[in-house]
């Protein structure tokens, strides 16, 4: 319209461009004319907007208390109308879905319903360009989705490892049959970082390496032990798997392919009723878990072909990758992630002395006297690396006095039976708390249910009496019967011979 105007203005608007205009927006000559006509009366050269329902701040308010459900909306939007008059009228729900595919994205209307994962599902994510080897690696804790046994339990074992982002190669893991530590993501790097059998070939010093916030990634033993290599960690924002695709991916992969066919998998299909096909099956044992682990390691390393490697294993094109390669040295390799609690200590004819224990070697004989620093990886006890003052390693140590294994399980079972006993007894107090009302179909007080009799109450409470009392002073001793040859205290009540009136004669 603007350039028909101006045409108009300086008197050069002929029908050749009406229908030049007309043939190319679609519409009839006389369409066009109209438009020209409104535009001479009031000057405005634009299509006037016309008015519509829009989804207000108080409409999306409302989507997201019930639930996405616009139907409920338009409901609340009319139960408010009618209560006051003076709001404005509702229009009708096919304008508000109209209005809400208009005015709201599809994300938008997802994160409305569902929260921020649905709304996330519909966002667009960038790639990071392709790099070379050991340029970046990616970390993550994953809990594996199968119950397997450890020291007759079914538990759900964690998995740690790292990726290379550019070759995908599977740099080091670790397993670990509860929640992860330092000592899990310890034993994970030292397997990533060694090029030798049995971790190698690929491994060496990565650039940085990506993990999200987790205080096992971040603690300061994994900040030295990588420090101490100047390799930076980066923390990413909490929940933000966008952030590090490439471990992501990692994981979805190995649930699909691996995890998926394994007995006791948490996501099997269910039978009406919630239950699995063959609730029976026997699960797998912790060391038959790992050994399948390993296997699928090994085929995604050596076999598997990602679409982004042009037909290349992650192994193949590692080792097509000319980039240098930066090794850590055997001897810090040896000790690497070890903590050292800064003290010294001397070796005695009991060994070392570390945490109220005794830890010796066949190294110690002939050093007795000699002042040593004691360096260990978090949570394992049985074993330590004694050093000299001047930093030379002198030889590994054992704890003397370890219970054996038979113990440890005993040890491990009475916990248990106590534990089982104590879940018992609250149980069975819950039951006893538990109150039963009557149903009802009317607003009115609830009516408890169930029947005492009597002699059951009476019972009950003496019980109850009785145990209070012996809680209150579990130490009371009661009184014996007194023996027959001890002098008995005259009763107060008692009359003296010399109160007793004499009988005259």
């Amino acid at each position: 319209m603007p350039r028909l105007m101006a045409l108009d203005v300086h008197g050069e608007l002929t029908s050749a461009h009406v229908r030049l205009v007309a043939a190319a927006v679609g519409c009839s000559e006389r369409t066009v004319w109209r438009w020209v006509a409104e535009a001479r009366a009031t000057g405005q050269v634009t299509a006037t907007p016309r008015t519509r329902f829009t989804v207000t701040p108080e409409i999306r308010r409302l989507l997201a208390l019930w639930g996405g459900n616009a139907s409920a909306v338009h409901r609340e939007l009319k139960k408010r109308a009618q209560a006051d008059p003076r709001l404005p009228k509702v229009p009708s729900l096919a304008t508000m879905h109209r209005a809400l595919r208009q005015d709201l994205t599809p994300g938008e209307r997802a994160g409305l319903a569902l929260g921020e994962a649905a709304r996330r599902a519909f966002d667009v994510f960038g790639q990071r360009p392709p790099g070379h080897r050991n340029e970046a690696w990616e970390g993550d804790h994953k809990c594996v989705p199968v119950k397997v046994w450890v020291e007759g339990e079914l538990v759900q074992p964690w998995l740690t490892w790292f990726i290379d982002c550019a070759r995908k190669v599977i740099m080091g893991w670790a397993v670990t049959p509860h929640a992860p530590s330092r000592d899990a993501v310890l034993a994970a790097l030292r397997t990533a970082l060694d090029r030798s059998d049995p971790f190698g070939p690929a491994g060496g010093l990565p650039g940085l390496i990506r993990v999200d916030r987790g205080k096992e990634f971040l603690c300061a033993t994994v900040a030295s032990a990588l420090g101490a290599f100047a390799v930076p960690v980066i923390d990413l924002p909490a929940y933000s798997p966008h952030l590090k695709g490439t471990i992501e991916a990692l994981n979805d992969a190995v649930e699909r392919m691996r995890f998926v066919s394994m007995p006791h998998y948490t996501g099997q299909q269910k039978l009406t009723g919630g239950r699995t096909a063959d609730p029976d099956e026997p699960a797998l044992t912790f060391e038959a878990f790992v050994e399948l682990l390993q296997e699928w390691v090994r085929w995604w390393n050596y076999e598997h072909k990602p679409k982004k490697l042009g037909g290349l294993t992650p192994m193949e094109a590692w080792r097509a990758d000319p980039t240098a390669l930066y090794d850590v040295p055997a001897q810090q390799l040896a000790h690497f992630g070890l903590e050292d609690d800064g003290s010294t200590r001397v070796i005695t004819t009991r060994g070392v002395q570390w945490r109220n224990h005794d830890y010796i070697g066949p190294w110690m004989v002939g050093r007795g006297g000699t002042r040593v620093a004691v360096r260990y990886l978090p949570h394992h006890d049985a074993t330590i690396e004694v050093f000299g003052l001047d930093g030379t390693y002198l030889g590994s140590a054992v704890l003397s006095e370890q219970a054996s294994q038979e113990q440890v399980r005993a040890v491990r079972n009475a916990r248990k039976a106590k534990e089982r006993r104590l879940r018992a007894d609250l149980k069975a107090a819950a039951r006893l708390r538990r109150d039963r009302f009557e149903a009802v179909t009317t607003a009115t007080p609830p009516q408890r249910l169930g029947s005492l009799t009597e002699a059951e109450a009476e019972a009950e409470l003496f019980e109850s009496d009785a145990t209070a009392l012996r809680q209150a002073n579990p130490n009371y001793i009661p009184h014996r019967p007194i023996p027959d040859g001890w002098a008995r205290p005259i009763p107060a009540d008692t009359p003296h011979p010399n109160d007793i009136p004499e009988e005259n004669e």
